[in-house]
């Protein structure tokens, strides 16, 4: 049985653009096509943007205070503190050219791989009237797993973009967006979020204003 997803309140709505960073980009060689996956995240922030939703950026960066309190036992972090890798002012930390934040948008700094768990992201959220998330992100094992999970756990109605996320590891990416999200999540790709966006303004789609 093919479910199709609920339209969308943009009033209600947040895209989350995660770890796109320059640093991160360069880490993994093996992505495909990253140029064009760039430029579908950069057309769901603009649909996004032009029906009135919120548009929060999310990185991994760090302070000389954060590496100092990562503890021994947390495998993948205390490898990050050992050998300063992300400085939070350092041009690797910084998002992609393509994805940059607009005034008005909500930026964090994260130090670990969820979007929630070391930010405020959740309350400048709940703040705004948000209970509908839109999730992009790098990597589709790392900060999109991690988010999505505790996302669900906090009751947000979670849609995750199967073109705006990206794994090197195909058979993870495949896993989780075919097994484990669709559980927790409405998986759409970036022309269905257009279309769930005209739903909800039916008015713009006949007309094509913004």
């Amino acid at each position: 049985m093919i479910v199709t997803p609920p339209a969308l309140d943009p009033r209600t709505t947040a895209l989350l653009v995660m770890d796109f960073q320059q640093g991160i980009l360069a880490s993994l060689p093996g992505l495909a096509d990253v140029e064009a996956l760039l430029s579908r995240v950069a057309g769901a922030i603009a649909d996004l943007r032009a029906h009135g939703a919120a548009i929060a950026y999310v990185r991994i960066g760090f302070t000389e205070a954060d590496w100092a309190a990562i503890p021994p036992a947390n495998k993948t972090f205390s490898f990050i503190g050992g050998h300063r890798l992300m400085h939070h002012e350092e041009p690797d930390s910084a998002f992609h050219d393509q994805l940059v934040p607009e005034p008005g948008d909500i930026t964090v700094r994260k130090t670990r791989y969820g979007a929630l768990s070391t930010t405020d992201l959740d309350r400048q959220l709940r703040d705004r009237g948000i209970t509908t998330l839109v999730i992009a992100g790098l990597t589709t094992s790392g900060v999109v797993l991690s988010t999505v999970t505790d996302a669900a756990d906090r009751d947000y109605q979670l849609y995750v973009l199967s073109d705006g996320v990206a794994d090197p590891d195909p058979q993870a990416h495949h896993t989780l967006m075919t097994s484990v999200f669709p559980r927790l999540a409405h998986i759409i790709d970036t022309a269905e979020l257009r279309s769930l966006l005209h739903e909800s303004h039916p008015d713009r789609a006949k007309t094509g204003r913004a």
